[in-house]
Parts: structure tokens; C-alpha cells; sequence
């Protein structure tokens, strides 16, 4: 249906012509959403709840390639200006000593060269990463040996709601709402190739409870004051979660170094969430709820929190009749939690206490464990990592990779002309 078709239905009489104006929208949105859901593999039980095809990490990446394409078509002019002058950050198998690898972590803000490196390296995971929420500190974790890409990291804002996270600390409601300030969410976090052959995901993970982290969060938001409440936070970091993106994580398991657990599981999250409502189905969502003048279209503004959007899926799937079982798809993921606080529990609960941070080391220290407890003995036992070239990574980016195979190729004929 045309722009002006539309108009010309919203410009008709009052009464009855809105009404079906209304109704023939409602059903075409009714559709819409089945006919995307079916196509993901998804059927109803007995009990009309929804089911996915399945839990396995095949399944897993499936459910999320349309959100993963509809990322990669709105980062197409990115990915066309800077994507082949970053290339040359990623490694190859034969760029890496396993017994030279010199891991250090660098923050990098938007707008600058590195900022467009984090961002041109989560679009080649298979499942999209969240922008994150309110505070957030990003890093690059680099081979210092090589110059090359190790992997990423980023913690943010947690979600307000996580039932696994409050039971494992014992909040009720309001403790949670006091003290979540100081708990964060690692909601990027992870080895790129050939690293990741390496286990160097387990190393990533691990530099989440450095001295590092901990410091750079008490100089930026250690004194903040509260925008809603106008409080004074004084906010520390004392635990930060992660899920693992593919149920169960053989990553994050077992994740100990010298006696000292770096990440402890947790539970499950309930199968709840949006990933399979893809953007351009959200748009119209809440062009339905602005038609129905329901406040959620354009509730997501600073203190609605990440939970917006689940908000917002929510209401207008009520109001278009579905059950709210639609937000459940199924898919479970693990959770975890880094202690970077031997007490940070205890603070936790009780709301008052000094941070133990003996035990805390700072990056370096824990990078160089990780190097002789898992990335040097990988090397020896699967030495494939060598068969990893840099430009393999190109095919991760979708519709993208042609537009980056051509301007490498430009550039190398460029480079050779140069040196005649």
C-alpha cells in the first residue's frame, strides 16, 4: 500500500472508516509477525506459546541472521568508507608467536580511529551486539608483539531485571534498586580469529576483574550524580555479569587462574526477549502504538533503561491481541558473574563495606596467567590457528564483503603501482 493510499484512509470520515483503517492495519501487522516467525523456524505448543526450532549453536545463529543482516544494511556506509583501511588491524595465523603474545588493553571512545575498530569488529560476529545502556567503558584488548586485534570488551549498565543475578545475591526489589549502581554488564566480550582458536576467549574474560576495569569505572563514575534522583552514586565496581550468546558456554566454565574464580555461573535467563523481532517489524510496532496513542511509542528516554524496547514489543503485541507468551522464544542463555571484590557479595546485600581488593591484579598480570594456562598449550596441541588468513574474516560481513574485497584489492594495486 502507498504513502498516499495511506493518507488518503487516515484523511476519511470519522466513525466507522477509522475503525477499519485501524483493523486492516492491525491484521496486516498480524501477519506480518507470523509470516517472520514461521520463517525462523518457530511453531506454537498445545497451549498456543511459542517454540523454537531448536537450542543448538546452528539454531542459535539462524534465529539471529535477519537481525544480524538488517545490522550490516544499516552499517553499509560505514563499512564502505573505513572497512578496508581497518583490515589491516586483524590478524593471521601467521602473525601470531604464541609465546610472544603480548596482551594490553586499551579504552577507546567513539569518533576516533580504534572507536571505529570496535564497532567494525562486532559487526562480524554472528550474533549482534547490543550498543550497551547509560554508563559504558569500551576496550580494545591488542597483541602488543604483533600490533594486531586480540579481542573486545565492553561493560555497560545492567538489565533492572535479572532474576538469576538478584537471587544469587539475595536482593529483594528495593536492594536491588539501591545498590545496582554498582554492578555492571559485560554486554561485549570476546576473541577474534585466530585467537579465538587460542582460547583466547577465556583470557578476554578473564580481564574483566582487573585492577584495570576497576579503576577506569572509579575515575569516570565513581562520584556521578544520579540524573533522576540527584544523588550522589558513589558508585564501585564490585560485580559484573555476562551471558553467554549460545546457551551453555564452555568459554566462561571453569574460567580460574592461581585458586581464584573469574567468572562463577550463575543459572539461566527465563527465555525471554526481543532478538527475534527484527528492527524494520519494531518500526512499525510503535508507528501502531503512536496511532493508538499508547505513551510506550516514544517512552525511551534517559531512566526507561534497556528494558525499553522489551517494554515496548510488549505492549504492542497486547494490544494487537497476541499472548504475551510471544515474548518468550526459549532460547536460554547462561549467566555469570566476575567478582571483583573477594566481599563484593556482602557489600552487595548489606550496603555498606570495604571492598576487598587484594586478590585483584591488574591486566597484565592476569593476561600473562592466561598465556601459560591456556593460549601457549593450545598453540602446541591444535597449531590450525596458522591456517587462519586475515582476509577470511571478510565473509563475515554479508552483503558487505564485495565492497570490502574490492577496496583491498584497489588499494594493493595502488600500493604496488607505487613501488615501480
Amino acid at each position: 500500500m502507498g504513502q498516499t493510499e495511506w493518507e488518503t484512509r487516515r484523511e476519511m470520515s470519522k466513525g466507522y472508516a477509522n475503525v477499519v483503517w485501524v483493523n486492516s492495519r492491525e491484521a496486516n501487522l498480524k501477519r506480518k509477525l507470523r509470516e517472520h516467525l514461521q520463517s525462523l523456524g518457530f511453531t506454537k505448543s498445545e497451549d498456543g506459546a511459542l517454540q523454537a526450532p531448536g537450542n543448538c549453536k546452528d539454531t542459535i545463529r539462524s534465529l539471529h541472521r535477519a537481525q544480524r543482516e538488517e545490522r550490516l544494511t544499516a552499517n553499509q556506509k560505514f563499512v564502505s568508507l573505513k572497512g578496508a583501511k581497518l583490515m589491516r588491524f586483524f590478524a593471521s595465523g601467521r602473525d601470531i608467536e604464541p609465546e610472544k603474545i603480548s596482551p594490553v588493553l586499551e579504552r577507546v571512545s567513539s569518533g576516533t580511529l580504534h572507536g571505529d575498530l570496535f564497532r567494525l569488529a562486532t559487526l562480524s560476529w554472528s550474533v549482534p551486539v547490543s550498543n550497551g545502556f547509560g554508563r559504558r567503558l569500551r576496550y580494545l584488548v591488542w597483541d602488543e608483539n604483533n600490533g594486531k586485534l586480540m579481542g573486545l570488551i565492553a561493560i555497560g549498565d545492567p538489565v533492572f531485571n535479572l532474576a538469576v543475578r538478584d537471587n544469587f545475591i539475595g536482593w529483594d526489589s528495593q536492594e536491588r534498586s539501591a545498590r545496582l549502581v554498582n554492578v555492571m554488564d559485560a554486554y561485549v566480550l570476546g576473541a577474534l580469529p585466530p585467537y579465538n582458536a587460542l582460547l583466547g576467549g577465556k583470557l578476554i574474560a578473564s580481564l574483566l576483574r582487573s585492577r584495570d576495569l576497576y579503576d577506569d569505572f572509579a575515575n569516570t563514575y565513581g562520584n556521578t550524580t544520579g540524573v533522576i534522583s540527584q544523588e550522589q552514586k558513589k558508585a564501585r565496581l564490585l560485580a559484573i555479569t555476562t551471558t553467554s550468546s549460545m546457551g551453555r558456554s564452555s568459554v566462561y566454565n571453569r574460567l580460574n587462574l592461581d585458586g581464584i574464580q573469574y567468572l562463577k555461573s550463575i543459572g539461566y535467563t527465563g527465555g525471554w526477549g526481543h532478538f527475534h523481532i527484527p528492527d524494520h517489524l519494531f518500526v512499525e510496532l510503535r508507528d501502531y502504538l503512536r496511532d493508538i496513542d499508547h505513551n510506550y511509542a516514544d517512552q525511551h528516554g534517559f531512566g526507561q533503561g534497556p528494558n525499553w524496547r522489551l517494554r515496548t514489543t510488549r505492549a504492542a503485541l497486547s494490544a494487537l491481541g497476541f499472548k504475551q507468551d510471544m515474548m518468550r522464544h526459549g532460547i536460554q542463555r547462561e549467566v555469570f558473574i566476575c567478582q571483583l571484590a573477594t566481599n563484593a557479595t556482602k557489600i552487595l546485600q548489606m550496603g555498606k563495606g570495604q571492598p576487598d581488593l587484594t586478590s585483584l591484579l591488574p591486566a597484565k598480570d592476569i593476561a600473562a596467567q592466561a598465556m601459560e594456562r591456556w593460549m601457549i598449550p593450545r598453540s602446541k596441541r591444535m597449531p590450525d590457528y596458522r591456517d587462519w588468513k586475515s582476509e577470511n574474516l571478510i565473509r563475515l560481513f554479508g552483503d558487505q564483503a564485495q565492497i570490502l574485497r574490492t577496496q583491498i584489492e584497489r588499494a594493493e594495486i595502488s600500493q604496488r603501482a607505487c613501488q615501480l
